[in-house]
């Protein structure tokens, strides 16, 4: 048996969800979205450790429970092409897919478990409130400190070849430090070139793997 770890912000979406939820909030403004983008690709690209860009994009997001809902109406008309193209490929083998993300369940998990995808197979970070205003995320979780993805994969015990498919170094990780057998880098939304030498496979869409995966 073999297992798909898929990432959720650029490769399942399109786009990165928490730099959507604090465009889509209604107290920010372009500054603050800018230097939270500009957060998300020090990180992505391994830059910065991802402990160190989540507080530092939290810190900035000013959001609540009614932009987060606003967000995922928005995130759930953005999946990425090939994904909506192979929704049958998903939901047949759901039972070996896992989300694994940086991101967060609030915006993650409406969105793929429309896909089949079960919920305790999702992994993800999750976001802290007072009444129903944002004001952090659970810092106990391993996916909000670095190496969170590779301590996921690694506690799953998972039986079979691992193959991880994602847009950034945090994926790569997974393969690095022996716990997936290859590592597609998938570019169907954004190419991060740091990353390209580091990748089994370049992947411009789902089609690609599932013929590779066949």
């Amino acid at each position: 048996m073999s297992n798909i770890i898929i990432d959720y912000d650029s490769t399942f979406i399109k786009l990165e969800s928490l730099d959507e939820l604090s465009k889509l909030s209604k107290n920010n403004n372009i500054k603050v979205q800018n230097r939270i983008r500009e957060i998300t690709n020090l990180g992505m690209e391994g830059k910065i450790s991802f402990t160190e860009s989540l507080q530092r994009r939290i810190k900035l997001i000013n959001s609540d429970k009614d932009d987060i809902e606003k967000t995922i109406s928005f995130l759930k008309k953005n999946i990425s092409k090939s994904f909506l193209s192979n929704k049958h490929f998903i939901k047949k083998n759901h039972e070996k897919i896992f989300i694994v993300s940086s991101g967060f369940h609030e915006l993650i998990n409406p969105v793929v478990e429309k896909y089949g995808i079960k919920t305790q197979n999702i992994f993800a970070n999750n976001f802290t409130f007072k009444k129903n205003k944002i004001v952090g995320f659970d810092k106990n979780n391993p996916l909000s400190r670095s190496k969170g993805k590779v301590n996921i994969i690694k506690n799953l015990k998972l039986r079979g070849d691992t193959h991880v498919i994602g847009d950034g170094f945090t994926d790569f990780e997974i393969k690095k430090e022996g716990y997936a057998k290859y590592f597609y880098l998938y570019t169907e939304n954004i190419k991060r070139n740091s990353i390209v030498k580091s990748a089994d496979y370049l992947l411009k869409s789902l089609d690609e793997f599932i013929k590779i995966y066949k």
